[in-house]
């Protein structure tokens, strides 16, 4: 896969170390000097193109007519729409991606300006917390459609309200699947008449809203308050 990354700060030059380990085609855009000294000992020379960012010269000497995909990691909102502007409108790249820096700036990052994935470092970990705080012990092991689903993994505690109950009596929301039980140690597949017990280890696929109901579901029993406790 070719891909381009523009900015070649410490965010763009790891993702340019890693996706070369991984033995895809990158080259980097980067035209400041303190930079470029930089990357020159971290990078192959030949994978390295110095030019500002949104010069045409620049971005074809990189290489982008060939492109699958295009990240804009620089540290300005401005340069990383215009480049992934750039290469849908001019270039047809497949796919861009475009790190946000200002969370003020993210709703531009939007179809409009051709910007597929973006990455907003607060709005992650804000989605981050408020998944800890509504799944409490359930596990997300994947992310799926750009987050929008999630294959997630919880343990049946004893107490749970879902204990005993078959999967088509417990009222899943729509975007919501059991996927696979595994019960001491055999996994099985699944039925409409599956009742759960406590232990089992319950796979899902899963939107936010049916993994914040499966927490509730196979959550255990609350603790009581202690007479007189303060409320």
């Amino acid at each position: 896969m070719k891909v381009i990354i523009v900015g070649a700060g410490r965010t763009g030059s790891q993702l340019a170390r890693e996706l070369m380990g991984q033995g895809h085609n990158v080259t980097v855009i980067e035209f400041r000097d303190e930079i470029i000294d930089r990357i020159h000992r971290e990078l192959p020379t030949e994978s390295i193109v110095e030019g500002n960012y949104t010069d045409l010269t620049a971005l074809e000497t990189a290489g982008i007519m060939d492109a699958d995909v295009l990240a804009a990691t620089s540290t300005d909102d401005a340069a990383n729409i215009t480049v992934c502007y750039l290469a849908r409108e001019k270039y047809g790249v497949r796919r861009t991606i475009a790190r946000v820096n200002n969370p003020r700036n993210a709703w531009l990052f939007n179809d409009i300006f051709h910007v597929d994935v973006a990455v907003d470092q607060a709005a992650i970990m804000t989605r981050l917390i408020e998944e800890e705080m509504s799944m409490g012990d359930m596990v997300t092991l994947l992310k799926l459609r750009r987050g929008h689903y999630s294959l997630v993994e919880e343990k049946i505690p004893e107490g749970a309200r879902a204990i005993g109950t078959s999967i088509k009596d417990l009222q899943l929301p729509d975007h919501c699947v059991i996927a696979a039980i595994i019960r001491k140690g055999e996994v099985m597949i699944p039925r409409g008449i599956t009742t759960f017990q406590a232990g089992d280890e319950v796979l899902a696929v899963t939107d936010p809203d049916g993994a914040a109901a499966l927490a509730e579901l196979f959550s255990g029993p609350r603790p009581s308050r202690h007479p007189g406790a303060s409320v």
